[in-house]
Protein backbone atom coordinates (compact mmCIF):
# COMPACT_ATOMS: atom_id res chain seq x y z
CA UNK A 1 0.00 0.00 0.00
CA UNK A 2 1.06 3.50 -0.70
CA UNK A 3 2.75 5.38 2.38
CA UNK A 4 1.00 8.43 1.90
CA UNK A 5 -1.93 6.15 2.27
CA UNK A 6 -0.71 4.83 5.50
CA UNK A 7 0.41 8.42 6.84
CA UNK A 8 -3.36 9.14 6.11
CA UNK A 9 -4.70 6.76 8.61
CA UNK A 10 -2.17 7.96 11.27
CA UNK A 11 -3.18 11.45 10.45
CA UNK A 12 -6.62 10.73 11.36
CA UNK A 13 -5.86 8.48 14.45
CA UNK A 14 -3.86 11.65 15.61
CA UNK A 15 -6.76 13.86 14.85
CA UNK A 16 -9.57 11.74 16.87
CA UNK A 17 -7.01 11.35 19.59
CA UNK A 18 -6.36 14.89 19.85
CA UNK A 19 -9.92 15.72 20.10
CA UNK A 20 -10.54 13.25 22.07
CA UNK A 21 -7.99 14.66 24.85
CA UNK A 22 -9.05 17.89 24.23
CA UNK A 23 -12.95 17.11 25.04
CA UNK A 24 -11.74 15.39 28.42
CA UNK A 25 -14.08 15.33 30.60
CA UNK A 26 -16.77 14.84 27.80
CA UNK A 27 -20.32 14.87 29.15
CA UNK A 28 -23.17 12.07 28.79
CA UNK A 29 -25.34 14.08 27.01
CA UNK A 30 -22.22 14.40 23.78
CA UNK A 31 -22.33 10.47 23.78
CA UNK A 32 -26.16 10.09 23.72
CA UNK A 33 -25.85 12.98 20.76
CA UNK A 34 -23.52 10.61 18.63
CA UNK A 35 -25.49 7.31 19.48
CA UNK A 36 -28.81 9.30 18.25
CA UNK A 37 -26.67 10.42 15.16
CA UNK A 38 -25.67 6.94 14.57
CA UNK A 39 -29.59 5.58 14.75
CA UNK A 40 -31.34 8.52 12.26
CA UNK A 41 -28.23 7.59 9.97
CA UNK A 42 -29.41 4.11 9.78
CA UNK A 43 -33.58 4.91 9.81
CA UNK A 44 -33.08 7.76 7.33
CA UNK A 45 -30.60 5.50 5.36
CA UNK A 46 -32.35 1.92 5.50
CA UNK A 47 -33.99 0.97 2.33
CA UNK A 48 -30.45 2.89 0.53
CA UNK A 49 -28.15 0.49 2.84
CA UNK A 50 -30.70 -2.23 2.20
CA UNK A 51 -30.38 -2.02 -1.77
CA UNK A 52 -26.87 -1.81 -1.51
CA UNK A 53 -26.14 -5.10 0.73
CA UNK A 54 -28.48 -6.54 -1.97
CA UNK A 55 -26.35 -5.46 -4.73
CA UNK A 56 -23.58 -6.66 -2.90
CA UNK A 57 -24.31 -10.24 -2.69
CA UNK A 58 -26.23 -10.55 -6.05
CA UNK A 59 -29.17 -10.41 -4.41
CA UNK A 60 -30.40 -10.32 -0.16
CA UNK A 61 -33.66 -9.99 0.75
CA UNK A 62 -34.26 -6.16 1.74
CA UNK A 63 -36.34 -7.42 4.34
CA UNK A 64 -33.85 -9.73 5.79
CA UNK A 65 -31.54 -6.71 5.70
CA UNK A 66 -33.91 -4.34 7.45
CA UNK A 67 -34.57 -6.78 9.84
CA UNK A 68 -30.69 -7.78 11.05
CA UNK A 69 -28.56 -4.49 9.76
CA UNK A 70 -30.97 -1.95 10.11
CA UNK A 71 -33.67 -2.61 13.20
CA UNK A 72 -31.28 -4.89 15.03
CA UNK A 73 -28.98 -2.02 14.85
CA UNK A 74 -31.13 0.79 16.27
CA UNK A 75 -31.99 -1.35 19.20
CA UNK A 76 -28.37 -1.48 19.94
CA UNK A 77 -28.60 2.07 20.31
CA UNK A 78 -31.67 2.02 22.03
CA UNK A 79 -30.68 -0.51 24.55
CA UNK A 80 -27.26 1.76 24.74
CA UNK A 81 -29.45 5.04 25.19
CA UNK A 82 -31.19 3.77 28.30
CA UNK A 83 -28.67 1.91 30.12
CA UNK A 84 -25.38 4.15 29.79
CA UNK A 85 -26.28 6.50 32.67
CA UNK A 86 -26.34 3.35 34.88
CA UNK A 87 -23.11 1.45 33.22
CA UNK A 88 -21.04 4.52 33.75
CA UNK A 89 -21.51 5.03 37.01
CA UNK A 90 -18.99 4.48 39.27
CA UNK A 91 -18.27 1.72 41.59
CA UNK A 92 -18.05 2.05 45.53
CA UNK A 93 -15.34 -0.21 46.57
CA UNK A 94 -14.53 -1.55 50.31
CA UNK A 95 -11.36 -0.59 51.42
CA UNK A 96 -9.65 -2.47 54.64
CA UNK A 97 -10.91 -2.65 58.27
CA UNK A 98 -10.11 0.52 59.49
CA UNK A 99 -9.37 2.91 56.75
CA UNK A 100 -12.97 3.43 55.81
CA UNK A 101 -13.25 4.25 59.56
CA UNK A 102 -10.36 6.89 59.57
CA UNK A 103 -12.15 8.39 56.11
CA UNK A 104 -10.32 6.44 53.66
CA UNK A 105 -12.21 5.98 49.91
CA UNK A 106 -12.11 3.05 46.58
CA UNK A 107 -13.99 3.42 43.32
CA UNK A 108 -13.97 2.28 40.03
CA UNK A 109 -14.55 4.87 37.33
CA UNK A 110 -15.33 3.40 33.89
CA UNK A 111 -14.03 5.72 31.89
CA UNK A 112 -13.25 6.08 27.69
CA UNK A 113 -10.17 4.20 26.31
CA UNK A 114 -9.88 6.76 23.33
CA UNK A 115 -9.60 6.04 19.55
CA UNK A 116 -11.26 2.27 19.20
CA UNK A 117 -10.77 0.58 15.58
CA UNK A 118 -13.58 -1.53 13.99
CA UNK A 119 -12.65 -3.96 11.52
CA UNK A 120 -15.49 -5.19 10.38
CA UNK A 121 -16.87 -8.01 7.84
CA UNK A 122 -19.27 -8.40 4.45
CA UNK A 123 -21.82 -11.46 6.07
CA UNK A 124 -23.71 -8.30 8.18
CA UNK A 125 -21.80 -5.34 6.58
CA UNK A 126 -24.12 -2.61 8.60
CA UNK A 127 -25.14 -4.65 11.58
CA UNK A 128 -21.24 -5.53 12.50
CA UNK A 129 -19.92 -1.70 11.92
CA UNK A 130 -22.58 0.17 13.62
CA UNK A 131 -23.38 -2.56 16.75
CA UNK A 132 -20.34 -2.46 18.23
CA UNK A 133 -19.87 1.38 17.30
CA UNK A 134 -22.78 2.19 19.69
CA UNK A 135 -21.02 1.02 22.70
CA UNK A 136 -18.01 2.73 21.76
CA UNK A 137 -20.26 6.03 21.21
CA UNK A 138 -21.79 5.25 24.52
CA UNK A 139 -18.33 4.43 26.62
CA UNK A 140 -17.55 7.78 25.06
CA UNK A 141 -14.79 7.04 22.44
CA UNK A 142 -14.01 7.99 19.05
CA UNK A 143 -14.18 5.28 16.13
CA UNK A 144 -12.44 4.96 13.07
CA UNK A 145 -13.65 1.79 10.45
CA UNK A 146 -12.44 -0.27 7.98
CA UNK A 147 -15.34 -2.15 6.43
CA UNK A 148 -14.93 -5.10 4.18
CA UNK A 149 -14.25 -4.84 0.55
CA UNK A 150 -16.12 -7.50 -0.35
CA UNK A 151 -19.40 -5.69 -0.14
CA UNK A 152 -18.12 -2.58 -1.85
CA UNK A 153 -20.85 -0.28 -2.74
CA UNK A 154 -22.23 -0.88 1.20
CA UNK A 155 -18.89 -0.01 2.55
CA UNK A 156 -18.79 3.41 -0.21
CA UNK A 157 -22.02 4.40 1.09
CA UNK A 158 -21.29 3.92 4.96
CA UNK A 159 -18.63 6.57 4.42
CA UNK A 160 -20.50 8.68 2.72
CA UNK A 161 -23.41 8.59 5.12
CA UNK A 162 -20.52 8.96 8.27
CA UNK A 163 -19.45 11.80 6.62
CA UNK A 164 -22.68 13.41 6.45
CA UNK A 165 -23.64 12.80 10.43
CA UNK A 166 -20.15 12.72 12.23
CA UNK A 167 -17.25 15.59 11.74
CA UNK A 168 -14.07 13.09 11.04
CA UNK A 169 -12.60 13.38 14.54
CA UNK A 170 -15.67 11.77 16.15
CA UNK A 171 -16.65 8.58 13.70
CA UNK A 172 -14.83 7.91 10.48
CA UNK A 173 -14.95 5.46 7.93
CA UNK A 174 -11.73 3.95 5.87
CA UNK A 175 -12.20 2.06 2.97
CA UNK A 176 -10.08 0.11 0.32
CA UNK A 177 -8.69 -3.75 -0.07
CA UNK A 178 -6.62 -5.90 2.30
CA UNK A 179 -3.52 -3.49 2.14
CA UNK A 180 -5.40 -1.16 3.56
CA UNK A 181 -7.08 -3.19 6.70
CA UNK A 182 -3.81 -4.96 7.35
CA UNK A 183 -2.11 -0.53 7.68
CA UNK A 184 -5.07 -0.20 9.51
CA UNK A 185 -4.89 -3.33 12.42
CA UNK A 186 -1.36 -2.03 12.81
CA UNK A 187 -2.37 1.72 13.70
CA UNK A 188 -1.35 2.21 17.21
CA UNK A 189 -5.39 2.41 18.48
CA UNK A 190 -6.45 2.16 21.87
CA UNK A 191 -8.48 -0.82 20.89
CA UNK A 192 -9.05 -2.98 18.29
CA UNK A 193 -12.58 -4.53 17.45
CA UNK A 194 -12.71 -7.72 14.48
CA UNK A 195 -15.07 -9.46 13.24
CA UNK A 196 -14.44 -12.22 11.06
CA UNK A 197 -12.44 -15.69 10.55
CA UNK A 198 -10.20 -17.35 13.01
CA UNK A 199 -7.49 -17.09 10.71
CA UNK A 200 -7.78 -13.44 10.10
CA UNK A 201 -7.64 -12.99 13.39
CA UNK A 202 -4.68 -14.39 14.25
CA UNK A 203 -3.21 -12.14 11.93
CA UNK A 204 -4.80 -8.73 13.33
CA UNK A 205 -4.05 -9.97 16.81
CA UNK A 206 -0.43 -10.06 15.81
CA UNK A 207 -0.53 -6.90 14.14
CA UNK A 208 -2.13 -5.09 17.60
CA UNK A 209 0.27 -6.73 19.39
CA UNK A 210 2.95 -4.46 18.03
CA UNK A 211 1.41 -1.57 19.49
CA UNK A 212 0.27 -3.34 22.51
CA UNK A 213 -3.31 -2.73 21.42
CA UNK A 214 -6.11 -4.38 23.33
CA UNK A 215 -8.18 -6.39 21.05
CA UNK A 216 -11.66 -7.80 20.96
CA UNK A 217 -12.00 -10.31 18.60
CA UNK A 218 -14.93 -12.13 17.53
CA UNK A 219 -14.55 -14.85 15.32
CA UNK A 220 -16.14 -18.43 14.62
CA UNK A 221 -15.72 -21.88 14.31
CA UNK A 222 -18.19 -24.85 13.78
CA UNK A 223 -20.76 -24.12 16.05
CA UNK A 224 -22.58 -27.74 17.10
CA UNK A 225 -26.31 -28.73 17.27
CA UNK A 226 -27.57 -31.31 19.92
CA UNK A 227 -30.58 -33.21 19.48
CA UNK A 228 -31.57 -34.85 22.29
CA UNK A 229 -33.95 -38.01 22.04
CA UNK A 230 -36.61 -35.80 24.11
CA UNK A 231 -36.06 -33.18 20.98
CA UNK A 232 -39.53 -32.36 18.42
CA UNK A 233 -37.52 -33.43 15.34
CA UNK A 234 -40.20 -31.55 13.31
CA UNK A 235 -40.00 -27.93 15.39
CA UNK A 236 -36.01 -28.34 15.68
CA UNK A 237 -36.16 -28.95 11.78
CA UNK A 238 -37.61 -26.18 10.89
CA UNK A 239 -35.59 -23.87 13.35
CA UNK A 240 -32.13 -25.14 12.37
CA UNK A 241 -33.49 -24.61 8.55
CA UNK A 242 -34.32 -21.15 9.44
CA UNK A 243 -30.92 -20.39 11.50
CA UNK A 244 -28.82 -22.21 8.64
CA UNK A 245 -30.95 -20.87 5.21
CA UNK A 246 -30.89 -17.02 6.49
CA UNK A 247 -28.01 -15.25 4.59
CA UNK A 248 -27.34 -18.37 3.19
CA UNK A 249 -25.86 -19.81 6.28
CA UNK A 250 -22.95 -16.77 5.76
CA UNK A 251 -23.41 -16.41 9.63
CA UNK A 252 -20.73 -16.93 12.06
CA UNK A 253 -23.72 -18.78 14.44
CA UNK A 254 -24.92 -20.04 11.82
CA UNK A 255 -25.30 -24.11 12.76
CA UNK A 256 -22.23 -25.97 11.61
CA UNK A 257 -22.40 -29.93 12.01
CA UNK A 258 -25.61 -31.52 13.89
CA UNK A 259 -24.97 -33.91 16.34
CA UNK A 260 -28.27 -36.50 16.52
CA UNK A 261 -29.17 -39.63 18.13
CA UNK A 262 -27.95 -42.60 15.54
CA UNK A 263 -31.57 -44.11 15.05
CA UNK A 264 -33.26 -40.84 14.64
CA UNK A 265 -30.78 -39.60 11.48
CA UNK A 266 -33.67 -39.61 9.44
CA UNK A 267 -36.06 -38.31 11.33
CA UNK A 268 -33.34 -35.44 12.01
CA UNK A 269 -32.75 -34.90 8.14
CA UNK A 270 -36.28 -35.17 7.06
CA UNK A 271 -37.43 -32.30 9.91
CA UNK A 272 -34.39 -30.12 8.57
CA UNK A 273 -35.65 -30.78 4.61
CA UNK A 274 -38.90 -30.06 5.27
CA UNK A 275 -38.00 -27.16 7.23
CA UNK A 276 -36.30 -25.69 3.99
CA UNK A 277 -39.43 -26.57 1.78
CA UNK A 278 -41.94 -24.65 4.23
CA UNK A 279 -39.32 -21.47 4.55
CA UNK A 280 -38.20 -21.87 0.42
CA UNK A 281 -40.26 -23.69 -1.72
CA UNK A 282 -38.39 -22.32 -4.25
CA UNK A 283 -34.70 -20.56 -4.52
CA UNK A 284 -33.28 -19.54 -7.51
CA UNK A 285 -35.62 -17.06 -8.23
CA UNK A 286 -36.58 -16.41 -4.53
CA UNK A 287 -35.66 -12.96 -3.30
CA UNK A 288 -35.93 -14.02 0.06
CA UNK A 289 -33.11 -16.38 -0.35
CA UNK A 290 -29.62 -15.38 -0.61
CA UNK A 291 -26.79 -15.57 -2.77
CA UNK A 292 -23.26 -16.24 -1.79
CA UNK A 293 -21.25 -13.17 -1.67
CA UNK A 294 -18.26 -13.92 -4.29
CA UNK A 295 -17.41 -16.28 -7.15
CA UNK A 296 -14.52 -17.32 -4.40
CA UNK A 297 -16.63 -18.37 -1.39
CA UNK A 298 -19.25 -19.94 -3.87
CA UNK A 299 -16.12 -22.47 -5.46
CA UNK A 300 -14.54 -22.63 -1.98
CA UNK A 301 -18.56 -24.09 -0.86
CA UNK A 302 -18.78 -26.53 -3.92
CA UNK A 303 -15.57 -28.16 -3.19
CA UNK A 304 -15.94 -28.87 0.42
CA UNK A 305 -19.40 -30.96 -0.87
CA UNK A 306 -16.98 -32.57 -3.61
CA UNK A 307 -14.41 -33.09 -1.52
CA UNK A 308 -16.60 -34.90 1.42
CA UNK A 309 -18.22 -36.67 -1.40
CA UNK A 310 -14.70 -38.19 -2.58
CA UNK A 311 -14.54 -39.00 0.72
CA UNK A 312 -17.44 -41.23 0.79
CA UNK A 313 -19.84 -38.92 1.98
CA UNK A 314 -23.62 -39.30 1.04
CA UNK A 315 -24.97 -35.85 -0.08
CA UNK A 316 -28.36 -34.97 0.28
CA UNK A 317 -29.52 -31.74 -1.78
CA UNK A 318 -32.48 -30.58 -0.69
CA UNK A 319 -34.26 -28.87 -3.88
CA UNK A 320 -37.86 -28.09 -2.84
CA UNK A 321 -38.76 -26.64 -6.48
CA UNK A 322 -36.59 -29.40 -8.25
CA UNK A 323 -34.53 -26.45 -10.16
CA UNK A 324 -31.58 -26.87 -12.12
CA UNK A 325 -28.68 -25.13 -10.50
CA UNK A 326 -25.93 -26.36 -12.98
CA UNK A 327 -26.42 -23.31 -15.92
CA UNK A 328 -27.40 -20.47 -12.91
CA UNK A 329 -25.18 -17.94 -12.35
CA UNK A 330 -26.17 -16.40 -9.56
CA UNK A 331 -24.48 -18.13 -6.62
CA UNK A 332 -27.60 -19.34 -5.14
CA UNK A 333 -26.82 -22.87 -3.49
CA UNK A 334 -29.01 -25.33 -1.96
CA UNK A 335 -28.87 -27.28 1.23
CA UNK A 336 -26.53 -29.90 1.08
CA UNK A 337 -26.34 -32.32 3.99
CA UNK A 338 -24.04 -34.95 4.63
CA UNK A 339 -24.13 -37.87 6.36
CA UNK A 340 -21.49 -40.25 7.19
CA UNK A 341 -18.83 -37.57 7.63
CA UNK A 342 -15.31 -38.27 9.53
CA UNK A 343 -12.57 -36.01 10.96
CA UNK A 344 -10.42 -36.05 7.33
CA UNK A 345 -13.29 -34.09 5.32
CA UNK A 346 -12.49 -30.64 4.81
CA UNK A 347 -16.27 -30.30 5.75
CA UNK A 348 -15.29 -30.89 9.33
CA UNK A 349 -12.34 -29.68 9.40
CA UNK A 350 -12.94 -25.65 8.57
CA UNK A 351 -15.93 -23.10 9.65
CA UNK A 352 -18.57 -23.51 6.68
CA UNK A 353 -20.07 -20.07 6.09
CA UNK A 354 -22.85 -21.49 3.53
CA UNK A 355 -25.31 -23.71 2.58
CA UNK A 356 -24.10 -27.25 4.00
CA UNK A 357 -25.07 -29.00 7.18
CA UNK A 358 -22.95 -32.41 8.05
CA UNK A 359 -24.87 -34.88 10.22
CA UNK A 360 -22.38 -37.07 12.91
CA UNK A 361 -24.79 -39.57 15.00
CA UNK A 362 -24.19 -41.03 18.68
CA UNK A 363 -25.24 -43.75 20.79
CA UNK A 364 -25.35 -41.65 23.81
CA UNK A 365 -25.19 -38.01 24.13
CA UNK A 366 -21.84 -38.42 25.88
CA UNK A 367 -20.03 -38.96 22.68
CA UNK A 368 -21.35 -35.75 21.08
CA UNK A 369 -20.05 -34.01 24.52
CA UNK A 370 -16.65 -35.52 24.08
CA UNK A 371 -16.42 -35.10 20.51
CA UNK A 372 -16.93 -30.60 21.12
CA UNK A 373 -14.42 -30.69 23.87
CA UNK A 374 -12.07 -32.25 21.42
CA UNK A 375 -12.10 -29.46 19.24
CA UNK A 376 -11.64 -25.67 18.96
CA UNK A 377 -14.19 -24.22 21.60
CA UNK A 378 -17.03 -22.71 19.75
CA UNK A 379 -18.54 -19.12 19.04
CA UNK A 380 -21.83 -20.72 19.46
CA UNK A 381 -23.71 -24.20 20.89
CA UNK A 382 -26.88 -25.19 20.40
CA UNK A 383 -29.35 -28.15 22.42
CA UNK A 384 -32.71 -29.52 21.29
CA UNK A 385 -34.66 -31.57 23.97
CA UNK A 386 -37.15 -31.60 26.82
CA UNK A 387 -34.83 -33.35 29.30
CA UNK A 388 -33.61 -30.81 31.57
CA UNK A 389 -30.70 -32.89 33.30
CA UNK A 390 -29.06 -34.26 29.62
CA UNK A 391 -29.50 -30.68 28.59
CA UNK A 392 -27.58 -29.26 31.92
CA UNK A 393 -24.81 -31.95 31.08
CA UNK A 394 -24.19 -30.81 27.66
CA UNK A 395 -24.31 -27.17 28.76
CA UNK A 396 -22.21 -27.95 32.17
CA UNK A 397 -19.58 -30.26 30.49
CA UNK A 398 -18.84 -27.93 27.54
CA UNK A 399 -17.73 -24.13 26.75
CA UNK A 400 -18.48 -22.30 24.25
CA UNK A 401 -19.12 -18.32 23.37
CA UNK A 402 -22.78 -18.82 23.85
CA UNK A 403 -25.94 -21.08 24.09
CA UNK A 404 -29.41 -20.85 22.94
CA UNK A 405 -31.71 -24.17 23.54
CA UNK A 406 -34.38 -24.99 21.70
CA UNK A 407 -33.44 -22.81 18.97
CA UNK A 408 -30.31 -21.21 16.77
CA UNK A 409 -28.31 -18.43 17.00
CA UNK A 410 -31.06 -16.25 18.96
CA UNK A 411 -28.87 -15.33 21.98
CA UNK A 412 -27.05 -12.71 20.06
CA UNK A 413 -30.28 -10.83 19.41
CA UNK A 414 -31.28 -10.43 23.10
CA UNK A 415 -29.29 -6.71 24.08
CA UNK A 416 -28.57 -7.75 27.61
CA UNK A 417 -26.61 -10.83 27.21
CA UNK A 418 -22.91 -10.52 26.16
CA UNK A 419 -22.10 -11.56 22.58
CA UNK A 420 -18.30 -13.11 22.24
CA UNK A 421 -16.58 -16.52 21.88
CA UNK A 422 -13.57 -18.26 23.77
CA UNK A 423 -10.20 -19.13 22.43
CA UNK A 424 -10.31 -19.59 18.21
CA UNK A 425 -14.13 -17.97 18.64
CA UNK A 426 -12.95 -14.70 19.92
CA UNK A 427 -11.67 -13.02 22.45
CA UNK A 428 -13.97 -10.39 25.05
CA UNK A 429 -17.65 -9.72 24.01
CA UNK A 430 -19.41 -6.98 23.57
CA UNK A 431 -23.36 -6.14 23.56
CA UNK A 432 -25.03 -5.24 27.71
CA UNK A 433 -22.90 -3.83 30.32
CA UNK A 434 -20.14 -6.36 29.49
CA UNK A 435 -19.56 -4.00 25.89
CA UNK A 436 -19.69 -1.17 28.04
CA UNK A 437 -16.95 -1.92 29.91
CA UNK A 438 -14.80 -3.85 27.23
CA UNK A 439 -14.68 -0.67 25.37
CA UNK A 440 -13.75 1.46 28.94
CA UNK A 441 -10.91 1.48 31.55
CA UNK A 442 -11.84 0.25 34.71
CA UNK A 443 -9.75 3.15 36.60
CA UNK A 444 -8.97 2.10 40.28
CA UNK A 445 -9.02 5.57 42.32
CA UNK A 446 -8.32 5.55 45.89
CA UNK A 447 -8.82 8.66 48.10
CA UNK A 448 -6.18 8.69 51.21
CA UNK A 449 -7.47 10.92 54.38
CA UNK A 450 -5.66 12.88 55.89
CA UNK A 451 -4.15 10.90 59.15
CA UNK A 452 -0.93 9.79 58.39
CA UNK A 453 -1.98 5.92 57.29
CA UNK A 454 1.70 4.63 56.43
CA UNK A 455 2.99 5.89 60.32
CA UNK A 456 0.14 4.13 62.08
CA UNK A 457 -0.34 0.88 59.74
CA UNK A 458 3.78 0.44 60.67
CA UNK A 459 4.71 0.52 56.83
CA UNK A 460 7.71 3.46 57.62
CA UNK A 461 10.99 2.51 58.40
CA UNK A 462 12.15 2.18 60.81
CA UNK A 463 10.36 -1.01 60.73
CA UNK A 464 9.67 -2.78 64.51
CA UNK A 465 6.75 -3.87 66.39
CA UNK A 466 4.32 -1.81 64.48
CA UNK A 467 5.20 -3.03 61.23
CA UNK A 468 5.52 -6.56 62.91
CA UNK A 469 1.42 -6.29 64.39
CA UNK A 470 0.45 -4.94 60.86
CA UNK A 471 1.82 -7.71 58.93
CA UNK A 472 0.60 -10.55 61.76
CA UNK A 473 -2.98 -9.16 61.39
CA UNK A 474 -3.27 -9.14 57.51
CA UNK A 475 -2.78 -12.50 57.47
CA UNK A 476 -5.23 -13.68 60.15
Amino acid sequence: MADDRREELEKLLKRQRDAFTASRPESMAMRKDRIKRAMALLKEHAENLCKAMSADFGNRAVEQSMLTDIAGTVGAGKHALKNMDKWAKPDKRPVQFPLGLLGAKAEVRYEPKGVIGILSPWNFPVNLAFSPLMQVLAAGNRAMIKPSEFTERTSLLMAELVEEYFTPDEVAVVTGGPEVAAAFSSLPFDHLVFTGSTETGRRVMQAAAENLVPVTLELGGKSPVVLGRSADFEKAGERIALGKMMNAGQICLSPDYMYVPEEKQDEAIAGVSNGVANLYPTLLENDDYASIVSDRHFERLQGLVEDAREQGAEVIEVNPGGEDFSNANQRKMPLNIIKNVHDDMKVMQEEIFGPILPVKTYKAVDQAVDYINEHDRPLGLYYFGDDKDEQERVLTRTISGGVTTNDVIFHVSMEDLPFGGVGPSGIGSYHAIEGFREFSHARAVYHQPKIDIAKLGGFKPPYGKATEKAAAGMMK
